[in-house]
């Protein structure tokens, strides 16, 4: 996915704000299983995924739980380094091999500051990831399992062919079993 079309997709602004965010963008690709973002560390930049799939997860006592995948154009971003400039709780991992869209977080803050437009913009993202937040809370605490299974693959359709199974039972909140009866009841 291109960059203006991720731009407009946030928040349409006008072509001259628009080249002030894409100018101060660079191109960067990671292999799969790079650990783009890693927890207890304040990070410098915000991504957006132009190619590839990725996931946020955090550590519960001895295993890792999936709460966050991206796609083609999605944002990475830690939301409390991103709001709060304070170290984050997740892990980033690439899930594929990614094409991103590097964003330093200074040069973002600067322009909030120099166009009003861009400043808007970054408020529209920040509601946007809350509201993403807050529909995947409500959704862990009233939806079932198969209904949580169902809203992933319609936001994600090529999920099942991207992404290992033992991740997807993670983000749903269930074991790999549980998600294998799932899958035979669907079908």
């Amino acid at each position: 996915m291109e960059i203006h079309q991720i731009i407009d997709h946030i928040y349409p602004v006008s072509t001259k704000s628009k080249n002030l965010i894409t100018d101060s963008i660079i191109e960067t690709k990671f292999p799969k299983g790079h650990i783009l973002f890693k927890a207890n560390k304040i990070e410098t930049s915000i991504y957006f995924i132009k190619k590839g799939i990725a996931r946020a997860y955090a550590y519960s006592e001895d295993h890792q739980i999936t709460f966050w995948f991206g796609k083609e154009g999605d944002p990475i971003v830690s939301m409390q380094n991103y709001v709060n400039n304070k170290k984050g709780y997740e892990d980033v991992e690439l899930l594929e091999d990614c094409e991103l869209y590097e964003l330093k977080t200074e040069k973002l803050q600067k322009l909030f500051l120099e166009d009003v437009q861009i400043a808007n913009w970054g408020r529209k993202f920040a509601e946007l990831e809350l509201i993403k937040s807050e529909e995947r809370l409500i959704a862990l605490q009233f939806n079932t399992a198969t209904e949580r299974y169902l809203a992933l693959l319609k936001n994600y359709p090529s999920i099942l062919q991207r992404v290992q199974l033992s991740h997807i039972a993670s983000y749903l909140g269930i074991t790999q079993v549980s998600l294998s009866r799932i899958r035979a009841q669907i079908k």
